[in-house]
């Protein structure tokens, strides 16, 4: 019992240190202060109050799910009441492993249309930015869990992180991360490589294989999280932060054109914010049945700068004006959005140098009109970023705050 007590204090130990940022990282989050952490220590039991990120789904049948880690294990666990209760946690990965689980980079959950539960994560290596894509799957609704695989081909000590996990409704798996393989080969052979490189698989036999890794395109940003929404063909579209000409970054997105081949990237954003350094911010997709692309992000160009809200109509080739969201001075940032079609919603958070506030605002004509910003909740604690979910036409902003029991904040059109 020791030994194990002891390797679990291993494990977190690690974690910590793989969790941080690079000098060279610019931090768009700012810390709460006067805040009392009652998750400082180390504790053995698995303590979601005590997780970094918490990451939450609904399946088919309105049975929120949720995924952590603690002490170096991935924790499922869900509700049958919107989180008033939870079931008792699952640990996926049997074997302990250090774990990323900052804002960019978490673990995630989806859900298939038939009651299958898919996992993915990235468990950092001993150098630094490296890492593995992991992934695994529950075939009896979250009571056991396969062991976990590598999803990246490549076994190189180099980055493959900040996955996007998606289902469709036919069960394809979709998975995209940034990769350094390529840039590791360019540093070999003396050759100047900028950034990393966007990679994905499929599975179409419900995560028992995956196809052989393909790449989307070099020079993408090598820091922000990958999102993922369905088209209303049920073929993905993937965004991501991408690096243009002298470290210019801004975004892009793929549209498959088959189910297992990315089309051709659109650049998205031209806000020219010019950075040699790490956003940590990724984007924002949401797709509702009407095949408009609706996104957010966020930029910190001189002349233009915060988040960002904008919509195509056309598959991304063109977009509406940007929307400027919430206040730049108070670090509005980590923006989510969610269409329902005319009604579209967006969260994020805002920092005005005492509380850690949730902010949300709504349009009901398809995102040309927005409300007012409305607060939905403050803390002193360090919280995680927003995420909007949909149950049957109900949305809920998912916010997790440090040592506080997981909540779940229902929303009204207006």
């Amino acid at each position: 019992m020791l030994d194990r007590l002891i390797k679990s204090f291993v494990i977190l130990v690690l974690f910590i240190v793989v969790s941080g940022c690079s000098l060279h990282t610019l931090n768009t989050d700012r810390k709460e202060v006067g805040a009392r952490d009652p998750c400082a220590g180390v504790k053995i039991l698995p303590s979601l109050q005590c997780a970094m990120t918490v990451t939450a789904a609904f399946d088919y049948q309105g049975r929120l799910w949720l995924v952590w880690s603690y002490a170096g294990h991935v924790y499922v666990n869900h509700s049958d009441d919107d989180g008033q209760t939870l079931s008792r946690p699952v640990v996926v990965n049997r074997v302990p492993e250090a774990i990323s689980a900052g804002g960019e980079n978490r673990p995630k959950i989806v859900l298939a249309d038939k009651g299958d539960i898919y996992v993915s994560w990235v468990t950092p290596l001993a150098n630094r930015f490296s890492g593995h894509v992991r992934f695994a799957r529950s075939i009896d609704q979250g009571e056991h869990f396969s062991e976990p695989i590598i999803v990246n081909d490549n076994l190189d000590i180099t980055g493959h992180r900040f996955e996007a996990l998606a289902v469709n409704n036919r069960g394809d798996i979709y998975i995209a991360w940034l990769d350094k393989r390529d840039r590791l080969r360019a540093e070999q052979e003396g050759r100047r490589y900028t950034g990393a490189a966007l990679y994905y698989t499929m599975s179409d036999d419900g995560g028992k294989s995956f196809i052989p890794n393909r790449k989307v395109m070099d020079h993408t940003c090598e820091c922000c999280r990958v999102v993922m929404a369905f088209d209303s063909d049920q073929l993905p579209v993937v965004m991501w932060r991408h690096i243009y000409g002298d470290n210019i970054r801004d975004h892009a997105l793929t549209k498959f054109i088959d189910r297992v081949t990315a089309g051709v990237p659109e650049r998205v954003s031209y806000d020219q914010w010019q950075i040699d350094a790490c956003p940590h911010h990724g984007p924002a997709i949401s797709i509702a049945a009407d095949g408009i692309y609706h996104l957010a992000w966020f930029n910190n160009a001189p002349q233009r700068h915060g988040l960002f809200y904008a919509h195509s109509e056309d598959k991304g080739r063109h977009f509406s004006k940007a929307v400027s969201i919430g206040n730049y001075d108070n670090s509005a940032a980590h923006a989510d959005v969610l269409s329902q079609g005319d009604q579209v919603y967006i969260t994020w958070r805002e920092f005005n140098g005492e509380q850690s506030q949730l902010f949300v605002m709504i349009s009901v004509d398809g995102g040309w009109e927005w409300s007012i910003p409305r607060r939905l909740a403050e803390t002193t604690m360090a919280s995680d970023v927003p995420f909007l979910l949909d149950k049957e036409g109900q949305v809920y902003v998912s916010w997790h705050i440090s040592g506080q029991a997981y909540r779940l904040l229902a929303l009204d059109a207006e």
